[in-house]
């Protein structure tokens, strides 16, 4: 390409993959804007850079969520931007908030959000799916989790958009700058108030387990707390409210799934797996090369900023044959629309129990889903993903 290619451009956000091909061809780690990252797009680079926490460090994530603009950020200081071994220190706490046992417990609860929220859906009559579906679900879940008010649901997925929407915020846009470090302050002062309350009346949610949690005989610090309650709140609604939209977006383009997993609910966690192949809530992550090094047969020398296209690795036609068609019988499972190494994604399991769960309750109710308006794709460099979807569910 002999222009820098823009990731926020209107037809980037709208479709990336046709120009992630052509880097994977032509330039496979070039310089693109905003920010003069250096974007890694074939699978095999992507998957080393995220290997290799000592050459690319998750120092790039501090550096794009805590701009000078911004300065005070929780979100910024979250194991997310951590190294081994103080990764590991941390993450050990919330590990146990996750495992298979754990899901276990928390179905019941997921499944009657689930049931709840799909049969309240208006059929036959345009709606918002974002709104209706892909919000309140993820929502409800972190909020049981974390203890959390639920009339703010909406408030929460307003945080979480404005904090993974900070790196594309360009010199000039002085209200957006506002708009953030004004979200900064509404969400610490909220989370606050939630750890003093625990404080006082201990409850049975994970807020109250990481004020007991001890590591090497030490509890938290009060920026740990709540820089662990930044990620949660983000990680727990983000990821999974664009695994919804994208599901729902790929029911409408490809209406003969819907059939098939009305007449076979066993089909439910392939349509989720190939969903975040074909489109992965996170579109890339932030890393910083710590010293001069060459990927992908180009140098980049240390300091660079490196972008990790999990976008495009997950439709490299060298590990996904006729990548390009959204195919539910495509064998094997990707986990990289989740990360990979250290950082690969806690929730990642709670993600596909949500989505599992919701299809279940939603698709012997409803016959095809039908476009009533284009959807808004979201300005950032991280996440992909609508925050508008309108569309008619037509009932069965």
């Amino acid at each position: 390409m002999s222009e820098r290619l823009n990731l926020m451009s209107p037809a980037m956000l709208a479709d990336p993959y046709p120009t992630y091909a052509e880097l994977r061809r032509d330039a496979p780690v070039c310089q693109v804007d905003p920010g003069g990252f250096w974007a890694v797009t074939r699978h095999d680079d992507v998957i080393a850079v995220l290997k290799d926490t000592a050459l690319f460090s998750s120092e790039g994530f501090r550096a794009a969520t805590k701009p000078a603009w911004l300065g005070h950020n929780p979100f910024g200081d979250s194991m997310l931007v951590l190294d081994p071994p103080a990764h590991g220190r941390l993450r050990s706490l919330v590990n146990r908030a996750f495992t298979p046992a754990a899901m276990t417990r928390l179905e019941a609860r997921v499944r009657a959000f689930a049931e709840d929220i799909a049969a309240r859906l208006p059929l036959g009559q345009p709606v918002d799916w974002v709104e209706s579906l892909a919000m309140p679900l993820p929502a409800s879940v972190i909020g049981e989790l974390l203890g959390l008010d639920p009339s703010l649901h909406a408030r929460f997925k307003r945080w979480t958009d404005d904090l993974t929407s900070i790196s594309p915020v360009t010199p000039d846009m002085t209200a957006r700058m506002e708009e953030i470090r004004t979200t900064v302050r509404e969400a610490e002062q909220y989370l606050t108030e939630v750890l003093a309350s625990r404080r006082r009346a201990p409850a049975d949610d994970m807020v109250t387990d990481l004020l007991r949690a001890q590591v090497d005989g030490q509890s938290l610090t009060d920026a740990e707390l709540m820089s662990f309650l930044f990620l949660l709140l983000v990680g727990g609604l983000e990821t999974t409210v664009h695994l919804l939209n994208h599901s729902a977006l790929q029911l409408i383009a490809h209406p003969e799934v819907l059939d098939r997993l009305r007449a076979d609910p066993a089909l439910i966690p392939r349509f989720i797996d190939e969903v975040l192949r074909y489109e992965p809530p996170v579109r890339s992550v932030y890393r910083l090369v710590m010293a001069d090094t060459e990927i992908g047969g180009v140098r980049l020398t240390k300091g660079a900023k490196v972008l990790a296209m999990i976008g495009s690795a997950c439709r490299d036609e060298a590990h996904f044959p006729d990548a390009h068609r959204f195919d539910i019988d495509r064998g094997g499972v990707t986990h990289l629309p989740f990360g990979h190494g250290i950082h690969f994604c806690l929730g990642a399991p709670l993600a596909r129990l949500e989505a599992r769960l919701l299809f279940t309750a939603l698709v012997p109710r409803v016959r095809r889903l039908s476009p009533a308006g284009p959807p808004e794709w979201r300005r950032a460099l991280s996440m992909r993903g609508v925050t508008s979807l309108p569309l008619v569910a037509h009932p069965a």
